[in-house]
C-alpha cells in the first residue's frame, strides 16, 4: 500500500521503533512527508513493514548496530521507543550505561543527524515515571541537543475521531526556534466515527473468535452480562467489565495472551472478540492496510502497540505548517558552563521547553523563579500552569 504520490513530498522521514508503520503512515498520509527510513528490530513487525512499505526502506537491524551515517539525512526523524527505567545517575553515565536504554540509542542518532524536527509517541504515564525523573531527563537531553520541544497528551477519541480511549503523550521539537514558535499541537474535535464504523456486528466472522456454551468455562457470565451493542465489554478473569461510553478501551499489546483480553462485542451472530482486522480499525489504519500471514497472536500485539494514524497525521500537518517558516534563526547562546533551561507547563501533560542561554554561573536571582530538580518533581504534580527556569551544568 505504498503511496507513490508521496514521491514528490516536500520533506522526508527516518523512523526508529517503527512498529508497524502507524507514525510513518500518519505522515504519509499528508501527502508532504516521504518516509526513506525504517528501522524495526522485531521479525513480525518487519513482515507488516515490508508488505506495506517494501524492502527497500527497511533496515531490521537492532537500533545498537546502527551507525548514525547509515542512516539517511532527513528533514525529521520519528520513533515511539520503548519505556525503559533509566535514572538521572543514568544519564549522567550517558551511552556508557551498560544497560543501553533505547532512548539513548534514538538521541545518539538524533545528535549525530540533527534532522530540521524531531517527533517521539509514548504512554502518557512517561510523564510521571520515576516521580518524574524519566520525562526530565528525556526533554533535558533533547533541549541540551538544541531542540525546542512542545509536548502534550492528546487522546484518540478527541483528537483524532476515533472510538478509542487512548491517551498518548507527543513530543515535538525543532531547531528553529521560528518553526517552534509557529507549531501548535492540533485542536480537540468532536467524534463522529461510530463502533458500527469500525466493528463489523451484522455479519459472521471465523467460528473461532466466538466465545459459546462449553467452549469457555465463563460463557454463562459473558452471556447474562455482554447484552448490548452500544458497549465493549472486557473478561477480568473473574468478571465481565462494560465499557459504556461508547468507545474502545485501550487496545494492549497483551491482547489474547490473558489478563486484558481482546475487547468483546455483542454482534447479530453471537458474542466475539474483535477480529485482528477490527484492532487495526480502531487504531486508524485504512481498510487497503495489509496483515501478513502470521499468527493472531501477533497481529493482536502489533495493534496494540501501535498508534491512532489520525491522530499522528493531525500532528503531522502542523509540523508541515512549521517547517514552512524558513527563518533559519540562529540563535546566540553563548558558551558557559550551565544551560539556562526554559520551562513552561500546563499541568504535567502540556508544556514547552528549550535552553534560553548558557551562561557561566547560575544568577542569584531572574525574571521568573528557578526551580531545583526537587523542587521541578514537586511543581509536576501540581495542575497549573506554571514558568520557571533550571540550570544544568554542560
Amino acid at each position: 500500500m505504498k503511496n507513490k504520490e508521496n514521491f514528490g513530498a516536500s520533506h522526508t522521514v527516518a523512523s526508529f521503533f517503527g512498529g508497524v508503520g502507524g507514525i510513518d503512515l500518519g505522515f504519509e498520509n499528508t501527502k508532504k512527508f516521504r518516509s526513506v527510513y525504517i528501522n524495526e528490530f522485531d521479525k513480525n513487525a518487519q513482515e507488516t513493514l515490508a508488505v506495506n512499505f517494501g524492502e527497500d526502506i527497511l533496515d531490521r537491524r537492532d537500533i545498537h548496530l546502527v551507525e548514525a551515517n547509515e542512516v539517511p539525512k532527513t528533514d525529521i526523524i520519528v520513533g515511539g521507543f520503548p519505556c525503559q527505567a533509566f535514572s538521572i545517575a543514568g544519564y549522567r553515565k550517558g551511552f556508557e550505561d551498560e544497560r543501553g536504554d533505547l532512548f539513548f540509542e534514538l538521541l545518539r542518532i538524533i545528535q549525530a543527524n540533527q534532522p530540521r524536527a524531531i517527533f517521539i509517541e509514548n504512554v502518557k504515564n512517561m510523564v510521571t515515571h520515576d516521580k518524574g525523573n524519566t520525562f526530565k531527563v528525556i526533554r533535558e537531553a533533547l533541549v541540551l541537543n538544541g531542540y525546542y520541544i512542545k509536548w502534550q497528551v492528546l487522546n484518540a477519541k478527541d483528537y483524532g475521531d476515533i472510538p478509542q480511549n487512548r491517551e498518548r503523550i507527543y513530543i515535538v521539537g525543532f531547531l528553529d526556534k521560528a518553526a517552534f514558535e509557529q507549531f501548535e499541537f492540533p485542536v480537540s474535535i468532536q467524534l463522529q466515527t461510530q463502533l458500527t464504523d469500525v466493528i463489523d456486528f451484522a455479519n459472521e466472522q471465523e467460528d473461532k473468535y466466538y466465545y459459546k456454551k462449553n467452549r469457555q468455562p465463563f460463557y454463562d457470565m459473558l452471556e447474562e452480562e455482554v447484552t448490548s451493542q452500544k458497549s465493549i465489554y472486557q473478561w477480568r478473569r473473574q468478571y465481565v467489565r462494560e465499557n459504556k461510553s461508547g468507545v474502545v478501551p485501550t487496545l494492549t499489546a497483551n491482547m489474547g495472551t490473558g489478563g486484558h483480553n481482546v475487547p468483546i462485542i455483542k454482534t447479530d451472530k453471537g458474542i466475539r472478540k474483535l477480529t485482528p482486522r477490527e484492532t487495526f480499525n480502531v487504531q486508524g489504519f485504512p481498510e487497503d492496510f495489509i496483515l501478513p500471514e502470521i499468527s493472531n497472536g501477533q497481529l493482536y500485539k502489533q495493534a496494540g502497540n501501535s498508534v491512532v494514524v489520525p491522530v499522528i497525521q493531525r500532528i503531522a500537518e502542523k509540523i508541515s505548517e512549521a517547517l514552512a517558516c524558513k527563518t533559519n534563526q540562529s540563535h546566540e547562546l553563548g558558551q558557559g558552563k550551565f544551560a539556562q533551561i526554559y520551562m513552561k507547563m500546563n499541568g504535567a501533560f502540556i508544556g514547552e521547553s528549550y535552553v534560553e542561554a548558557n551562561v557561566d554561573a547560575i544568577p542569584e536571582s531572574t525574571d521568573l523563579p528557578i526551580l531545583s530538580d526537587e523542587d521541578y518533581l514537586k511543581a509536576i504534580k501540581k495542575n497549573s500552569l506554571q514558568e520557571f527556569y533550571s540550570f544544568e551544568e554542560r
